[in-house]
């Protein structure tokens, strides 16, 4: 699996280069909450997480960054992501980004599952950002520590599924699937 995470804009300021999961502070990451989970969970972290990053690309968890100031130039770091990401194993894929960051680079749509939170505020499902923030930040955690890893969007919804109100919509061949997550 692999899980695409957008940065964050509230980052920690660093004096050297530091593990990007250190450096991103927002809301998203601190529902992930990296340095409480065990061992074996930020190793699958590690292989399965890139963060789209507006000025260093597709990156893991632990690749060394600084903090930065930078907003993103999709047209110019489109290659850069294109370059990390096409080479990965055909996987099911986890868009967990903004839209500011899914047109830096197209997820093949047949194995790319878009999570997309709501809320129900009297009876009307409502789209939410800071809750959208932190409960991809949840689902990423809980991904990391579920005992199964999630290969079809079948799987995704399964296991996600077990901790929030959810619903898997099949791919049209022209978007890719979606999960649609009730933020609790």
């Amino acid at each position: 699996m692999l899980i695409l995470l957008p940065p964050s804009e509230k980052k920690r300021e660093t004096t050297k280069p530091t593990p990007a999961i250190a450096v991103y502070t927002g809301v998203l990451y601190q529902a992930l909450d990296w340095s409480s989970l065990s061992a074996a969970a930020q190793k699958r972290g590690e292989a399965s997480i890139a963060i789209i990053s507006a000025r260093y690309g597709a990156i893991a968890p632990g690749d060394r960054i600084e903090s930065y100031k930078v907003k993103i130039d999709n047209k110019k770091m489109k290659p850069q992501v294109a370059a990390a990401l096409d080479s990965r194993e055909r996987q099911l894929i986890i868009d967990c980004r903004s839209s500011t960051y899914k047109t830096v680079w197209s997820a093949p749509v047949e194995i790319t599952v878009e999570v997309r939170v709501s809320t129900v505020v009297d009876g009307v499902r409502t789209v939410v950002t800071h809750m959208s923030k932190k409960t991809r930040g949840e689902i990423t955690r809980w991904l990391l520590q579920s005992r199964a890893v999630a290969k079809a969007p079948e799987d995704l919804y399964a296991i996600v599924s077990e901790k929030y109100p959810c619903a898997l919509t099949p791919s049209d061949g022209q978007q890719p699937w979606v999960l649609e997550v009730i933020a609790v």
